[in-house]
Order: structure tokens, then C-alpha cells, then sequence
């Protein structure tokens, strides 16, 4: 039993750690647009952002915990069956989900259906890890190859978002939009508002678009063959791909012409400041300040590009023009 518990006490140290990453949410573009539309007299919008952001929060908080543990870890170590078995039973509830789903069931408040409805999709996120495309090789591994130099770094990048739970956050609005769309229920004067708020869902990533590279990443940025701005290059196609991408169902014109703003103001954050990110979070942004002028930004090239099309020419200049200069800011960082 004192194997158990040491185990049992490493897991929970590992899963305390981790769950104080999950709060950088708070620092996301995506929940300050929430606040932002409280502040205007619309506390609604915040209550379903949040209620957005807490379903997509629910599948990463729902893993196993005894995944942390690497199997060939786990199975050289000498414990017996029994204590095998006792520790599959007690490490789930190392999980803050399962006390949640534990009150829920003894609360009269809950119908036995919205219970059964969580608790499946806690069971889903819970056994998903077990499948093969789950496995460490990453889900998102089989990126197709692109055209050009800067194809590995793109297909790099692109997984890199992939695993940002900014991107999932775009894609529930997307997809909500597209269906409520083929249903003939989305107005069109609502789409240039998703559009915006897909944009914004995404639009964290550009202020830290080396976060996840970690400090070795950047390291052998200062050794490639290339030159700066074709590194900023390769990170702005992953995410000008997955904002157009997301945007299609909606207005894309506006899409792109926000996407390429955020981009040019998020150009100096992630080049000035180095701040990690963690994979499976929501990408935390820079100063309040900061945010709040690119989301400003955003919505004035979006709402131009839908009025006059050709307003998106001066999004692509001043990006263009922000990409060179941060290209050059990037060659004299000292690595």
C-alpha cells in the first residue's frame, strides 16, 4: 500500500502542477472579447463565452491521470497485480472531473440524462488516449506536404496550432455557424460578427507564435539557412490556412483581411517578448493594452474588407511591411 500511495501522491503533485495551466484562458483574447461585451451591457455574451471555453477546457481536464506515467515506466516498476489494480481504481479520481461528476450524480438538480450526456463525453476524452491515432506520434502528425522551401516549417506549424485549444474554440463557432447556416437559420447580417469571433478565437496565437517552440526551438531558428522574415513566413501560413479555413462557412474575405492584422500586430509581441506556451491550453496573450488594440484592429479591417473588398489591399500592405521588420528585429535577436 506504501507504493500505492507514493504513486498516487507523484500523480497528483504532476496533475496540481498542470492544472494551474489551465487558467492562462483568463489571459485570452477570445474570454476578453467576452468582457469586453459585459462591460458594453451585454453580460450574456461573457456567460457563453465562458460556457465555450469551459466545454472546450472539459476534454483536456478529462485525461486520465495515470497517463502520466509512461507505460514502459509503469511496467518495470515492482508492484504487484493487486497493487496494479488498486491503483487503476484510485487514480481517476486524482481527477477533478470525476468529484464533479460524483457531486452532479447525488445532486437532485441534474436530470439522469444531462448526467449520462457528461459523463459520456467525460468516459470519451477519458479512453481516447488508448486509440493508435492518439498515441505520442501526435494526431495531427499526417499533415499533407505543401509546396515550396518553407514546407516542413509550415506543416511544423500547422500541428503547433492544431494542439492550441484556441483552434477548437474557432472550429465549435465554425461549425455551429455552417450547420445553423445550411439549416437557413443564420442571418446574414450575422456573419460578419462570427466571423469576427472566429478570428478573435485564433487571434492569441499571433502574439506568442514561438511559444511553443520552447527555448531549444529557438534556438535552431538562429542556426537555419534563412532569413527572418521567411520564418515569420512559415508561422503566418499555418495560421492565415486554419483562419481561412474556419472562416469559409462565414464571410472569408473579412476573415482574411482580420487574420492579416492580427498577424501584423502580433508580429512585434512574439518577436519582443518570448512567452511558453503549453500544448492543449488556451494560448495566453501579452498586455491587456496590447489585445485590446489588435481585437480593435481586427474588427476595422474586417468590417472595411466587407463594404469595400478592396480594403483588404492595405491589410496585406501594412502586413507585409510588419513581416520585414519583424524579419529584421529576428535576425539580430541573440539566440
Amino acid at each position: 500500500m506504501a507504493r500505492v500511495r507514493a504513486i498516487l501522491t507523484a500523480l497528483w503533485t504532476a496533475a496540481r502542477r498542470e492544472s494551474k495551466s489551465v487558467t492562462s484562458f483568463t489571459g485570452n483574447n477570445f474570454f476578453l472579447a467576452g468582457i469586453a461585451f459585459a462591460f458594453f451591457g451585454d453580460p450574456g455574451a461573457l456567460v457563453l463565452f465562458n460556457l465555450l471555453i469551459g466545454l472546450i477546457l472539459f476534454f483536456p481536464l478529462s485525461t486520465d491521470p495515470q497517463r502520466k506515467i509512461p507505460p514502459e515506466r509503469l511496467a518495470l516498476w515492482p508492484i504487484s497485480p493487486r497493487e496494479r489494480r488498486l491503483l487503476r481504481i484510485l487514480s481517476p479520481w486524482l481527477n477533478p472531473v470525476t468529484w464533479f461528476l460524483a457531486a452532479l450524480a447525488v445532486s437532485r438538480r441534474v436530470t439522469l440524462g444531462l448526467w449520462v450526456l457528461i459523463a459520456s463525453l467525460f468516459a470519451i476524452a477519458f479512453v481516447i488516449p488508448l486509440f493508435p491515432l492518439a498515441d505520442r506520434k501526435g494526431l495531427w502528425r499526417s499533415v499533407p506536404p505543401l509546396p515550396g522551401s518553407l514546407n516542413h516549417l509550415i506543416r511544423k506549424n500547422v500541428r503547433e496550432m492544431l494542439c492550441t485549444l484556441d483552434f477548437y474554440c474557432g472550429l465549435l463557432l465554425s461549425v455551429a455557424a455552417l450547420l445553423f447556416r445550411i439549416l437557413g437559420l443564420l442571418p446574414r447580417e450575422a456573419l460578419l460578427p462570427l466571423t469576427l469571433l472566429v478570428t478573435i478565437a485564433l487571434s492569441t496565437y499571433t502574439q506568442s507564435l514561438f511559444g511553443l517552440d520552447g527555448e531549444g526551438g529557438l534556438t535552431r531558428y538562429g542556426l537555419l539557412p534563412t532569413s527572418g522574415w521567411q520564418i515569420l513566413s512559415a508561422k503566418d501560413a499555418a495560421f492565415l490556412m486554419v483562419a481561412l479555413l474556419l472562416t469559409l462557412p462565414l464571410a472569408p474575405l473579412a476573415g482574411l483581411a482580420a487574420a492579416l492584422t492580427a498577424l501584423a500586430v502580433g508580429h512585434a509581441a512574439s518577436v519582443d517578448g518570448y512567452r511558453d506556451q503549453t500544448r492543449w491550453r488556451f494560448t495566453s496573450a501579452g498586455p491587456i493594452g496590447f489585445s485590446i488594440l489588435q481585437m480593435l484592429l481586427m474588427g476595422f479591417a474586417a468590417g472595411a474588407t466587407v463594404y469595400r473588398w478592396w480594403m483588404l489591399a492595405p491589410c496585406v500592405v501594412i502586413y507585409a511591411a510588419s513581416t520585414w521588420s519583424s524579419g529584421r528585429k529576428l535576425e539580430q535577436h541573440e539566440w
